[in-house]
């Protein structure tokens, strides 16, 4: 993937914004927090080492193979995409405020609107229940839908999450695998569904 940011890079990557990862008719949006300083450094979404997206999105079967953030870029072709309740990047998730997740979660559903995905993932529980005022909610599928996207609520796989291992993480992002895309096996080009 490159050079490591110097710190230097780190920290003029505050409030940085890195672009979504998007196309119509996505199988599975995958909806972050924010982008933590090391993605707003490199412009690429779980980017800090450590982070368990990338290998749990393997390890669950979305990804034929092991990808770098650097390769986000294949996503689509899987039928995935990423965005965030909060653009811009910071040190830690809980630099946001509640009123930053609250828009940001009118926001994704401006995103879920206009791109139309199957299923929405939200990766971070407590995002999820700031953003839609769902106090109780709980990790897995979602009784609530956004537009006709299905929701599911994934746990935060940040390395600072020290709660869910890699494995634990996998096996919640298998779950929602087999429900989104069925026993399909990840080819490249599979792409979304078309709505």
């Amino acid at each position: 993937m490159g050079n490591r940011p110097s710190a230097r890079e780190l920290a003029a990557a505050e409030g940085a914004r890195i672009p979504d990862v998007l196309s119509p008719g996505l199988r599975v949006l995958f909806c972050g927090i924010n982008p933590g300083l090391w993605s707003g450094a490199t412009g690429f979404h779980f980017a800090r080492p450590g982070n368990r997206f990338w290998p749990a999105l393997h390890a669950a079967g979305f990804t034929p193979r092991l990808l770098r953030p650097d390769e986000q870029a294949e996503l689509p072709g899987f039928g995935l995409g990423i965005t965030n309740f909060v653009a811009r990047a910071s040190a830690r998730a809980a630099e946001l405020s509640d009123e930053e997740l609250r828009a940001g979660g009118m926001a994704l559903v401006e995103k879920v609107r206009r791109f139309r995905p199957e299923w929405v993932a939200v990766v971070g529980i407590t995002a999820y229940r700031v953003a839609f005022g769902e106090r109780r909610a709980t990790v897995g599928r979602q009784d609530r839908r956004i537009e006709r996207a299905g929701v599911w609520v994934l746990p935060n796989p940040s390395g600072l999450n020290a709660h869910w291992t890699t494995g634990t993480l996998a096996a919640e992002f298998r779950q929602l695998r087999q429900v989104a895309m069925g026993d399909e096996a990840p080819q490249q080009g599979l792409g979304g569904s078309g709505g």
